[in-house]
């Protein structure tokens, strides 16, 4: 190309950048305290935002902790503070506690007092930093949506928050406020919480993570402290900072337009950092069902040391296919500190017919559907194998006790300590036990289940559905083996009930015996499905294969009866699923 063209070109470019706008100023404030298990996840966090970096500052502190907060926190600015537009860094080494509280969770007024002066010297900052924007983010919440400044920004509001998820209702928003300052439950809040209604809507409160829009005149009269002449409810920072809003006639908002991020369900005042680390430990695996979220490149983040909570081994069943789900599983699992053994499952959707000829497999006479009416699909040929071939592993490795897990569930709080604390009680109260589900649907609700005595949170299992996840023994194992089911088979979470004699079917159970399997179930369950049926992120390989004897008759029935039901109970946080498979 001609030297002239090149420079015509040049100016071309030149001239269309500078047309471009540059994007707002954002600082962001950063306030930690004994934030050492949450820092690494929060910072990959901030890391990943899809923000020019040179369009950012951030304000950072530290404060009365007795863990490596600060050191965390300066190490990931000074690998980090090269990109960003300014940083501030204000750490306080001592002291590690205030006088006057019971412990690190507990906030008294002197703890309420320094807080506010931090956020109050983090808006100053700003202002003086001719910042546009200031983002609140507690040290503990996941921003795992990298466009959300470009979301809020986008929403054109004051005083704006995303809506933050947890493993309850709880949220970083209040739909109702009382006279005196305090959380009033509304029935606006529920729908906002679950996404019943979508969009930005004006509530009396925000807070842990909120954007304020430093340009607009109304924000120039916000404060955190000191507090209002007029203020007189209790000396709370996001009560004091709502107050300062509502005085100087700005509307607070929170937005569900998007799904922004996850914060962890308070602690009492009584918990430790032990205990506020579990928690966190639950929130880092929510986030990771549907975000790829990893730590800050610029810390180091030893991982949890890992073992299998006393189980010869831990199978963890998964489709080569599926790496997205086994990455997922293996990530959630080396944060909770389990050791994982992959086993691959069987494809159904792989099976031909004259595999499943040299393999004997026969569908049970009669075997239909209770949902669509359909008879068996390879892909529950599939799961029923896989498990199979779990149970094999048992005998051949010679292991006493494991835990099989599929790859689509989630964890509920304090999994690995409450499944130990049981496991534990079933050996001393020397239990004889073949199979304990961990995550079921229980069918069978129309009589409670017998309660296991000398082992806390334990019952003796009725008509169930699901093989999420279970304890086994070589016991148990022998017997599913010697059952001899693939001339009758029928889907295996179907199998299991009758093994164990609760089936509803009297006509399946005639095929089998004898039906002495021991089984029980955790109670409150331990597991859950990721997704259920109709939800977005739901795939079934079972369902979405070949009916049985028949590969070229496809069944697709979960996407087109999601709203049919049968009758059974409904885990948290709904029971939306028809059946959830491998």
């Amino acid at each position: 190309m001609p030297k002239q063209s090149n420079h015509m070109l040049l100016k071309i470019i030149r001239l269309y950048n500078h047309k471009q706008p540059m994007l707002p100023k954002v600082m962001i404030a950063i306030l930690a305290r004994n934030a050492a298990h949450s820092l690494p996840h929060y910072l990959g966090c901030i890391d990943r935002l899809d923000y020019p970096k040179e369009r950012i500052a951030i304000w950072a502190a530290t404060d009365h902790s007795v863990d490596n907060s600060t050191a965390m926190l300066r190490e990931w600015l000074k690998q980090a503070q090269d990109q960003y537009h300014y940083v501030e860094w204000r750490p306080m080494e001592e002291p590690k506690s205030y006088t006057d509280e019971w412990g690190p969770k507990h906030w008294p007024p002197s703890r309420f007092n320094h807080v506010m002066k931090l956020r109050q010297a983090a808006l100053k900052a700003a202002r003086e930093r001719w910042a546009d924007y200031i983002l609140f983010a507690d040290s503990d919440n996941l921003l795992t949506n990298p466009r959300i400044l470009n979301l809020l920004m986008a929403e054109n509001l004051t005083l704006v928050a995303p809506l933050l998820e947890s493993r309850s209702l709880y949220s970083n928003f209040w739909c109702g406020i009382t006279p005196q300052g305090y959380y009033k439950r509304t029935p606006d809040y529920q729908p906002i919480r679950e996404w019943k209604r979508l969009g930005c809507f004006a509530v009396p409160m925000v807070h842990s993570t909120f954007l304020l829009d430093l340009r607009r005149d109304a924000s120039r009269d916000l404060a955190f402290y000191p507090p209002h002449p007029d203020y007189s409810w209790a000396f709370d920072d996001i009560m004091v900072f709502s107050f300062s809003a509502r005085q100087a006639d700005v509307q607070m908002y929170v937005c569900n337009r998007e799904h922004y991020g996850f914060l962890p369900v308070p602690l009492k005042a009584s918990q430790n950092v032990d205990e506020e680390k579990e928690s966190f430990t639950h929130t880092i695996a929510e986030a990771m069902i549907d975000h790829n979220i990893a730590p800050s490149e610029y810390l180091y983040n030893p991982q949890m040391p890992q073992d299998k909570m006393g189980f010869d081994e831990i199978f963890l069943i998964n489709l080569k296919r599926r790496l997205d789900r086994r990455q997922r599983m293996l990530s959630t699992m080396t944060s909770l500190g389990l050791q994982a053994t992959l086993t691959d499952a069987v494809d159904g959707k792989a099976l031909n017919t004259s595999q499943l000829q040299a393999l004997g497999i026969e569908m049970i006479p009669g075997y239909k559907d209770p949902y669509s009416g359909r008879v068996l699909t390879r892909g529950e040929i599939g799961c029923f194998l896989s498990h199979h071939s779990t149970w094999l592993d048992v005998i051949l490795m010679d292991k006493k006790c494991v835990l099989v897990l599929e790859d689509d569930v989630r964890f509920e709080p304090r999994f690995k300590r409450r499944m130990m604390t049981i496991m534990e009680e079933v050996e001393k109260a020397q239990l004889d036990w073949d199979l304990i589900y961990v995550g079921r649907k229980r069918m069978q609700v129309h009589q409670p289940e017998r309660s296991v005595e000398g082992v806390n949170n334990l019952v003796e299992a009725d008509y169930s559905y699901w093989t999420l996840g279970y304890a086994l023994s070589a016991q148990g194992a022998r017997k599913l083996l010697a059952a001899q089911a693939f001339s009758k088979m029928l889907p295996v979470d179907e199998f299991l009930p009758v093994m164990f004699n609760k089936h509803p079917n009297s006509d399946f159970m005639s095929h089998f015996e004898p039906r002495d399997l021991k089984a029980f179930s955790v109670e409150p369950l331990l597991l859950y499905p990721t997704h259920y049926t109709g939800e977005p992120g739901y795939v079934s390989d079972t369902e979405t294969s070949t009916i049985w004897d028949d590969e070229a008759t496809a069944t697709d029935w979960d996407r087109q009866h999601q709203h049919n039901s049968v009758t059974g109970d409904s885990p948290p946080p709904a029971a939306r699923s028809t059946r959830d498979e491998l």
